[in-house]
């Protein structure tokens, strides 16, 4: 019988969450390639080690900016009022 499979993985490793892969490529220079062979690299495990840093990043730079639009904001509250909403949101978590 004749046909396409798609093969995701049913378990993924340990700490991951996500439901199912996707294929992500790049181009590198044949003798990078050749040189991470013969060193053992797990060059998937590197490229997604490294996709997931740069998520990281770039998150924390969107909530920094989101931090610098609404530090006039926090600036003109009485530091009370401050105090109470760095509480609740203590308390929320």
């Amino acid at each position: 019988m004749r046909g396409t499979f798609i093969y995701y993985h049913r378990f993924p490793p340990i700490g991951i969450t996500m439901g199912r892969y996707a294929t992500v490529s790049a181009k590198v220079p044949v003798e990078l390639k050749r040189e991470l062979e013969e060193l053992g690299v797990r060059i998937s495990e590197v490229i997604r080690r490294a996709l997931e840093e740069e998520v990281r990043k770039r998150k924390l730079e969107r909530l920094l900016e989101e931090l610098e639009e609404i530090r006039p904001l926090l600036a003109s509250l009485p530091p009370e009022e401050n105090a109470r909403i760095v509480r609740e949101s203590r308390d929320e978590r």
